[in-house]
């Protein structure tokens, strides 16, 4: 497990990724619970995360898992093909929602909350035991002029909002890694972050979220998911919607 200070995380560019098929479907409508994997190619102790990530893909068909590359291992020998500040600024903010400062790899996320070693197989499963589920549902559509999100179900702080989020997806990426820490081995990893756009705010009642398709074109990735979030300030808080869909 690698540990990194909060001073040393910089930089938010949007990621690039996100494509999508006229043809949808929801892998888990109303999942149990989101698994986030912070992960990377230059850290020696991920693969371990990685690979589990891979079994709960397989195995937990009720849970959206979703892994996402930091990019603060780039110094040390390896750049990381999938990595972005991005997602280096989503688990800095994670720390800074918690006030625990601990950001580190492999970590895992578990509905926007509590945090846990990547790899430490019991602890992420009884986390999602523990799960009382999503209270939002998320539904999706796509015509040719726009992608609608429809939301529904309630808020647990009324008065309070949400934020919606389109992530894009790579349901899988082989990589060869030829420095740092893993240099020589081949990696897979599930169900990879390419990019993260917020579509909208949600209050609680039932509503329709439209993002034109033209505003997709500049997006590749085959898959994707909605998550929808609770914040504070500028902070993530809980998840309580979230839906993942093939093409």
């Amino acid at each position: 497990m690698r540990w990194f200070s909060l001073n040393r995380l910089t930089g938010v560019v949007l990621a690039a990724g996100l494509g999508l098929a006229t043809s949808l479907s929801a892998q888990a409508q109303t999942p149990k619970a989101v698994v986030e994997l912070f992960t990377s190619q230059g850290c020696s102790s991920c693969p371990p995360a990685d690979q589990f990530l891979e079994e709960l893909v397989s195995d937990q068909k009720d849970v959206v898992t979703l892994s996402y590359h930091v990019d603060y291992w780039d110094y040390f020998g390896w750049k990381d093909t999938l990595g972005s500040p991005v997602f280096t600024q989503r688990q800095k903010d994670y720390a800074k929602s918690r006030g625990d400062a601990q950001i580190y790899t492999p970590q895992v996320v578990v509905n926007g909350r509590g945090h846990m070693v990547g790899s430490d197989r019991r602890s992420v499963k009884n986390a999602i035991r523990k799960s009382s589920g999503m209270t939002v549902q998320v539904e999706a559509m796509l015509d040719d002029n726009a992608l609608e999100v429809q939301l529904s179900g309630s808020l647990k702080e009324p008065g309070k909002k949400a934020d919606v989020y389109l992530l894009g997806i790579d349901k899988e990426a082989v990589v060869e890694i030829q420095r740092g820490e893993n240099a020589g081995t081949t990696q897979t990893y599930k169900n990879v972050v390419r990019s993260i756009m917020p579509i909208g705010m949600w209050s609680g009642a039932a509503e329709v979220f439209r993002l034109p398709r033209t505003a997709l074109k500049m997006f590749d990735s085959k898959n994707w998911a909605v998550l929808v979030q609770t914040n504070s300030g500028e902070m993530p808080g809980e998840i309580i919607g979230a839906a993942f869909y093939d093409k």
